[in-house]
Parts: C-alpha cells; sequence; structure tokens
C-alpha cells in the first residue's frame, strides 16, 4: 500500500502575503572551484613530493596526472580543457587508486595483445 504524506499547514504570520515568506528553501552551496592545473612538466623521478601534481601529456589536452584526495595517491587519467586562459580538468577521464592502478599495470601486456590482434 501506498504511504499517504499529509500536509502540514502552519502559519507563523497572519499575513496573508503568500508562500514568498515562509518555509524559505534551504540554499544551494555553491560548487567549490577546482584550482588551476599546473603546467605540464616532465617528471625526473616519476613521483612528485613537493606537493605539485607530476604531470605526463599523452596527447594535447589529454594528461595523466598523480594527485592527492582526501589523503590518498591516485593516478588521473583526464582530458582538460581550456577556459580564460586557464587549464581546467574536464568530466571525461577516470581516477584510479594505487590498488587499481597497478592491477592495469599487471593486465597492460594481455590489453596490448588484445588491441594488436
Amino acid at each position: 500500500m501506498p504511504k499517504i504524506k499529509k500536509k502540514q499547514h502552519s502559519s507563523s504570520s497572519g499575513s496573508d502575503s503568500g508562500p514568498d515568506d515562509r518555509n524559505q528553501p534551504a540554499s544551494k552551496k555553491a560548487k567549490e572551484s577546482v584550482a588551476p592545473a599546473a603546467p605540464a612538466k616532465k617528471p625526473a623521478s616519476g613521483g612528485g613530493g613537493d606537493g605539485e601534481a607530476t604531470t605526463w601529456t599523452l596527447e594535447r589536452m589529454r594528461q595523466v596526472r598523480i594527485n592527492e584526495f582526501r589523503g590518498r595517491k591516485m593516478v588521473d587519467i583526464r582530458e582538460f580543457y581550456e577556459k580564460n586562459g586557464e587549464t581546467l580538468p574536464g568530466k571525461k577521464g577516470i581516477c584510479l587508486s594505487i590498488l587499481q592502478w597497478k592491477k592495469l599495470l599487471e593486465h597492460a601486456d594481455e590489453i596490448t595483445k588484445a588491441v594488436e590482434n
């Protein structure tokens, strides 16, 4: 059986001005702005311990970055775009945990063979 919701009638004022002054919806929080991407650099050691994102460019605006999210290192393979002279991360991409990245590398030879056949 469907549940039936009962409407609550509450009036905090005696005015008849309408719903504009009653039960205001909660304001939506603004999305946190994403920090502009660091310029692409070729890492000498392959790791970044200086707080900046280590970046490898695959082609034009497709990059692989090592980022930290909630205290965990992640491998981020993503398409970027330019807006107002800044390079920003796009929606298209995947962020892999270190465990997932290692698992992908374990299967890299098999994947390469499958792609070449």
